[in-house]
């Protein structure tokens, strides 16, 4: 399947990119061979194979969770520009009303 430029102009404003010509020109014969591999894989026969999202053995290879002393509050403020009663100070993020 070929993309138009058009096409491609549409996705790019849909996805609120500024693409050059050059840039337009890469992403329609890149989109197009995208497009080409997918469709190879819909004609792929799958009758009778179960839906996968892993197809190794792996299992999760997570750390046991483990308790670790955690910082001094004195330390911590330490180096801080600003603090208040054994606090951080930081700008407002929301102005008040």
């Amino acid at each position: 399947m070929s993309l138009t430029r058009a096409e491609v102009v549409r996705v790019a404003d849909l996805a609120r990119l500024r693409l050059s010509d050059g840039e337009i020109d890469a992403m329609q014969s890149q989109l197009s061979r995208i497009l080409e591999h997918v469709s190879a894989l819909q004609a792929v026969d799958v009758t009778g194979v179960e839906p996968t999202a892993q197809v190794t053995d792996l299992v999760n290879a997570l750390r046991t969770d483990a308790n670790w002393p955690s910082l001094d509050r004195a330390a911590a403020i330490r180096n801080s520009a600003d603090t208040d009663l054994g606090m951080f100070r930081v700008k407002a993020v929301f102005e008040e009303q």
